[in-house]
């Protein structure tokens, strides 16, 4: 039971870190989410986005190594997870590209779901914590 957060915590922080690759450059979110970013102004908001979302990742990884984080970061990664899914599910008409993103979110909130379940009732357990 120890390491369900810790694990949770960390394939979570994949997903959020796979669109860091969008930093490198409009190809890149481009290729990520199946849209022209032909705008300036969107390649700048898309770009920071990938930043964004990689320092999600990055405090998640942290946060798996140490237990006083892990409420915070279970938190974080729901909001971030839910904000999306109930904007994907408001507006509907999604490509094939972020359809992909939408399964990997539903995958992930079933994992904070568990991990969280886990985590309320692992709180005092002092075999947890060491």
């Amino acid at each position: 039971m120890r390491f369900v957060v810790p694990a949770v915590l960390l394939l979570v922080a994949l997903i959020h870190a796979l669109p860091l690759l969008g930093v490198v450059s409009a190809a890149s979110v481009s290729s990520l989410y199946g849209i022209a970013v032909q705008d300036s102004n969107l390649e700048i908001l898309m770009r920071h986005r990938a930043v964004l979302f990689g320092l999600l990742a990055a405090f998640l990884a942290y946060a798996a190594f140490h237990r006083h984080l892990h409420s915070l970061a279970l938190i974080a990664a729901a909001v971030s997870v839910v904000a999306f899914l109930a904007l994907a599910i408001s507006v509907r008409n999604y490509n094939s590209a972020l359809s992909t993103v939408v399964k990997a979110d539903i995958l992930a909130l079933a994992l904070l779901v568990i991990a969280a379940i886990v985590h309320l009732l692992t709180r005092g357990d002092a075999a947890y914590s060491t």
